[in-house]
């Protein structure tokens, strides 16, 4: 086995508690302060389509242009609030675990880099703001979100893009994930090896079935730590 280097970790789910998400509530959240309630249900059909897009294709997309397929003007002060209150429904599904700052402190004590690949219609601005607020940003030594690349997990570029961010070699990655199809298959097709969190109950629509196995389970991402340490030690 190739030296471990780096270890990348996906976002929601994984370095978030899973949380169950009301999609039509979070939809309702940005037509409500943009001023078009009717708006609600074409933006939860943009979103929903967008999201079967990737899993089928393997190709990312972003939050403007979702609104915009949906109807909402991107540029106008209403977009702006509505903004604000479609965040202000998400900010407390994305809390980041309060085990990470132990984990990723550990990982780069032990020579570790730390990165972060995420599929995610946010932008970079948006989630590096997250990690500032719970402490953990100064912690990341290279990040990448799908809304800024052609790809999303797993396709395959999109890991050679995290691999880069951290400047390792995908052969020296571990990825963490909770999803199987896009956490283990995914890192594995470039090399990677993979460590499953299987603590995420997924619902029925965003599950691809697929035979991947990863190389180790954590039950809790402290747990990635031992993995990673009895790896470096083998």
């Amino acid at each position: 086995m190739s030296a471990v280097e780096a270890v990348i970790f996906d976002w929601g789910g994984t370095l978030t508690p899973w949380h169950d998400i009301d999609f039509e509530a979070e939809a309702m959240s940005y037509a409500a302060a943009y001023g078009d309630p009717a708006l609600a249900e074409r933006l939860l059909d943009a979103t929903m389509t967008a999201w079967a897009r990737a899993r089928a294709e393997h190709s990312s997309a972003r939050i403007e242009e979702i609104l915009v397929a949906a109807g909402a003007d991107v540029h106008g002060a209403e977009h702006l609030a509505a903004l604000t209150a479609y965040r202000e429904f998400w900010e407390p599904h994305t809390q980041t675990d309060p085990q990470v700052p132990q984990v990723w402190k550990a990982l780069r004590d032990s020579g570790i880099r730390v990165g972060v690949l995420s599929n995610t219609i946010w932008d970079r601005d948006y989630h590096r703001g997250i990690f500032e607020r719970d402490g953990v940003l100064d912690l990341i030594d290279g990040d990448v979100y799908s809304s800024e690349i052609p790809w999303v997990k797993p396709h395959h570029e999109a890991f050679r893009a995290a691999a880069d961010a951290v400047r390792v070699d995908p052969a020296k990655c571990v990825y963490v994930g909770d999803r199987l199809f896009e956490d283990v298959h995914g890192p594995q097709q470039v090399g990677m090896r993979a460590i499953w969190i299987p603590h995420s109950v997924l619902p029925d629509a965003q599950v691809v079935p697929t035979d991947a196995e990863p190389d180790a389970v954590a039950h809790e991402l402290l747990d990635v730590v031992a993995v990673v340490r009895r790896w470096m030690d083998s």
